[in-house]
């Protein structure tokens, strides 16, 4: 039976989809997991009712959040992914031929299992990929391990591809994990994480960036409507020494071209500066914490 699945990103909003059907639903250790069919969307999941990916429209957050900062990087080599259980980082990640090296660390067996289940699409078989290790556990734990030898590190990338803040992983929003992270980073490397909506979700918004800035020297927002979202989403690239926002649309192009980086459905080096660029009525509200 179908009926209208909807969501409320905060308190005084809430949209949706009509016609949805639940195919599965789960309790894991961590987090209540369901997965939906939508007419809008086709296939997609939610943790404690928050919409996660869809089948429709995965390939707008996921190329933001992986080619904007692997096309920053001249060379990447290795890249760790916290969270992306759902392959979709993964994925994106592999079309750069230099990366030899991907670890997702992803803290829900459930979550891997329930999203190739129903969303194999999304991970397009990059954990059959021997580039690609999978990891089931703490983030964090992992790290940890990075830092002491016990797994191999430099990481040239970093995605948070996670669940917000007030969730299992508020852990790794912390100066704490921040600090952690850098230790096992190259010194050219780049992160990748979302911030939220800005009309939704402002003082998140803010907190996060306040919190980047503190861990690291250049933190670049950008941002994109995602229908999932039912908003325009904001996400941040951060690095100590490279600046997404500086590269010239030539450099970025011949990267592209060298790397047969073909094929993507939403980004492409002409759309990079703007993505960068937060739109005027986002200036408006969120430009304290923009800085713009």
């Amino acid at each position: 039976m179908s009926a209208p699945l909807l969501f409320q990103p905060c308190a005084d909003a809430v949209y949706g989809f009509p016609g949805a059907r639940l195919l599965a639903s789960a309790n894991s250790a961590w987090q209540h997991i369901e997965i939906w069919d939508t007419p809008q969307l086709g296939c997609l999941f939610a943790l404690d009712g928050r919409p996660m990916t869809s089948a429709g429209d995965e390939f707008i957050y996921h190329e933001c959040m992986t080619h904007v900062a692997a096309l920053t990087h001249p060379a990447p080599r290795a890249a760790l992914v916290l969270g992306g259980g759902d392959g979709g980082a993964a994925r994106q990640l592999l079309r750069h031929p230099g990366i030899e090296r991907i670890v997702v660390a992803e803290l829900d067996a459930d979550v891997v299992r329930l999203t190739g289940d129903y969303l194999p699409e999304v991970r397009g078989g990059a954990f059959d990929d021997p580039r690609v290790e999978l990891v089931i556990g703490d983030a964090a734990d992992f790290v940890a391990r990075a830092q002491t030898g016990q797994e191999k590190a430099p990481f040239d990338l970093v995605v948070f591809d996670l669940t917000p803040p007030d969730s299992p992983a508020a852990g790794l929003y912390t100066p704490q994990f921040y600090a952690a992270l850098k230790r096992v980073m190259s010194a050219d490397a780049l992160v990748s994480l979302h911030l939220g909506s800005p009309l939704h979700h402002p003082a998140r918004v803010g907190t996060l960036l306040d919190g980047l800035r503190a861990a690291f020297a250049v933190v670049r927002p950008m941002g994109a409507w995602v229908p999932l979202y039912g908003s325009f989403w904001l996400m941040a690239v951060a690095s100590d020494r490279l600046d997404p926002a500086a590269q010239a649309e030539a450099v970025l192009t011949a990267r592209a071209r060298e790397r047969r980086l073909e094929g993507l459905r939403f980004y492409d080096t002409r759309l990079h500066a703007t993505l960068l660029a937060a739109p005027r009525m986002f200036r408006d509200k969120l430009g304290e914490f923009l800085q713009l």
